[in-house]
């Protein structure tokens, strides 16, 4: 098999995994809605931001450098591995004796037992991440999928298991630990072919490594506090149970786009990158993508903002009735975001990831303070609608970008975008109607508004923007 159809096959089990992985932790989530309470999610989302903030200081990036370099040396990879090994018990050595002043901070006692068992992952994960990178720059993509499927499968089981048997909030860290745990020790597995550490350590020779690793630290932290700003604040001084309704909400509204829309890029990457120096191409390519997107993820967002009330007890259970109105928020900031994310894709094809890192920096400075002035002001829905404006300044900021780099392109995007966005419409004021003619509780009137806004969108689709005709000549084209 050569390689670009290995990595035409490794697409497929990525996109596979990432289904799978996303399926899996959203019902997940929507089982453990129904066993814990706002302020036990509210404990494991300040647990995740601890760990993931020292996450990124473990994480050097020598995952694009190993790849980068296709580097195969025995003394180099040792050096990594162990050099690994080292920071992830540094930092478990680290968050243990972190944890009495954290607990003081967000004066929450739980956390203490959570970051104790939690900062066990930095002496897991390093167990196998080297041979995940060397999986990855081997082209065995099949084999990245399947560590992750197994992982996710294992892990979310086990949390279900333990949160029904009483664990609480320790159900969480639990499973993820049985996660890690599993996928480190699939990777060493189907890995061993490619690397086995030696006992050699020589700084030396990973210069270039470091070098690499520490733009992709500064990179990763200023990512992590933009991303994080609005978590941080909540815990901080709304406390944790605010951050539980907040966190569900984020889940259920922003979680999937994120996770999915990633795939559509991912694939269309290749085909970008042969058009680097054809500028109208990539134009029409950008505009195509910005199309499938906006097709893809518009009804389901607007059929989530309509439905949200119905939506949310269904799913969740009673008791997070405060996520809805999270939720609607939430809605626009995925529109947001899954208008912005082709950017990335353009600008790596451009040779200009440097403005992604200018985007995210100007952005962070925009979000900090909105944050702070209108989570006083108006607590969590207004750390929302912070996040909502920082999202909605990212996404001005990106069009500028964009024209920077393929020129003009901003008219014809409103002319591909008025006619999903009135499909859109249109299925919300039937939803509507039906909601105020009928009724809205209970799963029989929530199924009822799904199927009907499905309908209406894929009707109106259908009719006026692709026909039945069309789907077979664009099938029988492929085949």
């Amino acid at each position: 098999m050569s390689n670009k159809e290995k990595a035409m096959d490794g697409g497929k089990w990525i996109t596979l995994s990432t289904v799978i992985s996303t399926v899996f932790q959203f019902a997940q989530v929507a089982l453990l809605a129904r066993l814990l309470d706002p302020a036990d999610f509210g404990v494991v989302s300040v647990s995740n931001l601890i760990i993931g903030f020292f996450g990124v200081f473990a994480n050097l990036g020598f995952s694009n450098s190993i790849i980068y370099k296709q580097e195969s040396d025995r003394t180099v990879l040792s050096t990594l591995y162990w050099l690994n090994m080292l920071v992830g018990a540094l930092i478990f050595v680290v968050i243990q004796f972190a944890t009495p002043a954290i607990v003081s901070f967000y004066s929450e006692p739980r956390l203490e037992r959570v970051l104790h068992l939690s900062s066990g992952y930095f002496l897991i994960v390093y167990v196998g991440q080297l041979y995940m990178f060397l999986l990855e720059k081997e082209l065995r993509f099949r084999s990245v999928a399947t560590v992750d499927i197994i992982g996710t499968v294992i892990g979310a089981g086990a949390t279900i298991s333990l949160a029904y048997s009483g664990f609480q909030e320790l159900s969480l860290i639990i499973g993820q630990l049985i996660s890690q745990t599993v996928k480190s020790v699939t990777q060493v597995i189907l890995g061993r072919r490619y690397f086995k550490p030696a006992f050699r350590f020589s700084l030396n020779q990973v210069q270039e490594h470091l070098r690499f690793g520490v733009y992709n630290l500064g990179d990763g932290i200023l990512g992590f506090v933009q991303s994080n700003a609005d978590n941080f604040f909540i815990g901080s001084i709304l406390g944790v149970k605010m951050l539980g309704y907040y966190t569900l909400a984020y889940q259920l509204a922003v979680f999937p786009i994120n996770r999915l829309n990633p795939i559509i890029l991912q694939v269309a990457y290749p085909i970008l990158a042969r058009m680097k120096d054809d500028i109208e191409g990539l134009k029409r390519a950008y505009l195509k993508i910005l199309d499938v997107l906006i097709f893809c993820n518009l009804p389901l967002l607007a059929g989530l903002f309509i439905t949200a009330e119905s939506v949310v007890p269904l799913i969740y259970g009673p008791g997070w009735q405060e996520t809805t109105h999270l939720i609607q928020i939430f809605v626009f900031v995925s529109l947001f975001a899954c208008l912005s994310h082709p950017l990335f894709t353009l600008a790596f094809t451009r040779g200009k990831p440097n403005l992604l890192f200018y985007l995210n920096l100007a952005t962070l400075v925009v979000k900090i303070p909105l944050v702070y002035v209108l989570g006083h002001l108006y607590g969590v829905t207004g750390i929302a609608v912070s996040f909502l404006l920082a999202t909605f300044f990212n996404l001005v900021a990106n069009f500028f970008l964009v024209h920077y780099l393929v020129g003009d392109f901003f008219g014809q995007f409103l002319k591909n975008f008025v006619q999903p966005l009135l499909f859109g419409v249109i299925m919300v004021a039937v939803i509507a109607t039906y909601k105020t003619v009928v009724g809205y509780e209970g799963m029989v009137h929530t199924v009822a508004q799904i199927a009907l806004g499905a309908i209406t969108y894929v009707g109106l689709t259908l009719a006026f923007k692709f026909s039945f005709a069309d789907l077979r000549a664009l099938r029988l084209a492929k085949g």
